[in-house]
């Protein structure tokens, strides 16, 4: 079998970010050492390993767990002091009780995982470059602690496999849940996040924090080991089965979680009817209205070498169009989304920014931006915008 396109920078670009490897944490167990006196009480019960959710043969091994670090002791200063991010950079918005943080992609694409705890909140905050998916997940309690995250070294579908230091399960993050060891079957709550411009956090959330650069660990802050990646003819290397063909494999979507339905937004799909650097769709998932915005200015994370200088792909978020007790429709305008009940004018966070509703917002959906490809294998069923339901 030949090695497919783009094998050897992606394998380059992993060891990049292995410069130097992080000692696994994980808990072992221990042995008593030889000439230990012993009693003859019988060892505990030991509860059988649930079936693994996936073929374990299918978790393609990369690298030792923990050789890109996840980030165990974030470290943040003031939005405003932030100077080592341009307005356009791309960054993983988080607001929960009040207290917003923005994770930096340039420092995300080194570590792939930070945890941390956000209004009183614990979370994960992940990252895959492969399949350029940001998901925030609620740390659940295990045995009176919070689970913390590490990253495995391996790859499922292409996708980010992560690790709980507490169990060491496996659990590839396009899904949240434990596919391999203790916790198998165990889902972590997606916690509704946005992958935005820097520039539109601090509109947002002037008095918003961000992530620093000091993390323990020396990286090439700024700059992006996966250059080119973002190329439509560029494969995902470690990909095992043929793509969904409806889209280009490396096509941007929103996929969007509606109950047990998922649902697929094409980027193109609202960049070619954007206004003024906006756009709307409108659709129903799972019988419930969806509203979709995307906002021109946010740049990619896998483009060129320097991911300040790359393509402005914009950001895209999808919500419920329900604020003042009402269902809502939108249009788009030149100074941004425009409703039709009321006029009032709607920024790419899902709050209004001006007009009767100024202050309301809009509830997130549970949607995540990803390369087709990566959305299509595990979401086989989904349906792309613009299909028939």
């Amino acid at each position: 079998m030949g090695v497919p396109t783009g094998y050897v920078p992606l394998r380059r670009a992993y060891a990049l970010l292995a410069l130097s490897a992080v000692a696994l944490t994980a808990c072992v167990g221990s042995e008593a050492a030889p000439g230990t006196q012993t009693t003859s009480t019988p060892p505990p019960a030991i509860s059988p390993r649930p079936s693994p959710l996936i073929d374990p043969d299918e978790i393609i091994e990369v690298l030792g767990p923990d050789q890109i670090p996840a980030i165990d002791e974030p470290k943040f200063r003031p939005a405003t002091e932030a100077r080592f991010l341009t307005p356009q950079e791309p960054v993983v918005a988080l607001a929960i009780a009040g207290d917003a943080r923005a994770y930096p992609a340039q420092i995300l694409i080194w570590h792939e995982i930070v945890n941390d705890t956000v209004g009183g909140v614990p979370v994960a905050v992940t990252y895959c470059p492969l399949c350029n998916t940001a998901v925030v997940f609620e740390r659940p309690v295990i045995d009176g602690e919070p689970l913390d995250f590490g990253t495995s070294g391996s790859l499922y579908l292409s996708n980010l496999v992560m690790y709980d230091r507490q169990t060491n399960s496996l659990w590839p993050q396009a899904t949240g849940q434990a596919a391999v060891g203790r916790l198998t079957g165990t889902s972590l709550e997606i916690v509704p996040a946005q992958l935005v411009s820097f520039g539109d956090f601090q509109d947002a959330y002037p008095d918003g924090k961000v992530l620093s650069r000091q993390t323990g660990t020396s990286r090439d802050y700024g700059l992006n080991p996966y250059e080119g990646y973002d190329d439509p003819d560029s494969r995902a290397s470690f990909f095992l089965d043929e793509p969904d063909p409806r889209l280009p494999i490396k096509a941007r979507v929103l996929g969007v979680l509606v109950a047990d339905q998922a649902f697929a937004v094409p980027y193109k799909e609202l960049t070619a009817h954007a206004v003024g650097g906006w756009s709307v769709l409108e659709d129903r998932v799972a019988g419930e209205p969806v509203v979709v915005f995307w906002k021109s200015g946010t740049v990619s994370a896998l483009d060129q070498l320097e991911i300040a200088a790359s393509t402005d792909v914009g950001a895209m978020a999808a919500f419920s169009p329900r604020a003042d007790g009402r269902n809502l429709t939108f249009r788009a305008t030149e100074s941004g989304i425009v409703d039709d009940q009321t006029g009032s004018t709607w920024g790419i966070f899902g709050i209004a920014v001006d007009g009767p509703l100024a202050g309301e917002r809009l509830p997130m959906l549970i949607s995540i931006e990803s390369f087709w490809f990566d959305w299509a294998a595990f979401y086989p069923r989904t349906r792309i915008a613009g299909e028939d339901a």
